[in-house]
């Protein structure tokens, strides 16, 4: 066998169903690297009388972004495809659109609100193609990702609640 030659990816999906999944997976990856950008923006920049409770709630959840982005990106890698890494890439692939300035603590909270949901729509859009496929690795990644980001967003906008 000569070294030099890759070996196929034989994982029982076809190569056009790989490379399907793969394209929403990587929406799935800019989707959750913005969202841990935003998120550490705000770990950093929060102010107010909520700063405590919001600076450790919002480091929480930064570093559970990190270790996810990493996941996600070794699943699309695992398919056989070249997982996005650049903040170009990003923001080509994102639904989550930049946040400029430093908002107050309240909107900060609005923003991550909408974006794990963001994310949550960007991981059940991918359902159907991963279904067809048979690829429950990637249906279990993004059962996962959808219930993690949907009681995130519940119990962040419980913070909004008077």
């Amino acid at each position: 066998m000569n070294p030099d030659k890759s070996i196929a990816i034989d994982i029982g999906i076809k190569e056009a169903d790989r490379v399907k999944i793969a394209e929403g997976l990587s929406h799935l990856l800019a989707d959750s690297y913005t969202l841990y950008l935003q998120t550490h923006n705000f770990h950093w920049n929060v102010t107010g009388p909520m700063f405590q409770t919001l600076h450790v709630m919002f480091e929480q959840h930064y570093t559970e972004l990190a270790t996810a982005v990493d996941v996600i990106a070794e699943r699309i890698r695992a398919l056989g495809v070249a997982a996005p890494g650049t903040y170009t890439d990003f923001m080509r692939l994102s639904s989550i659109k930049e946040v400029k300035g430093v908002p107050k603590a309240k909107k900060m909270i609005r923003l991550l609100v909408t974006g794990h949901e963001t994310v949550v729509r960007t991981a059940r859009s991918i359902f159907p193609v991963v279904e067809k496929a048979g690829d429950e690795a990637s249906a279990d990644l993004l059962t996962q990702r959808m219930q993690l980001h949907e009681k995130t967003a519940w119990m962040l906008r419980s913070l909004l609640e008077e």
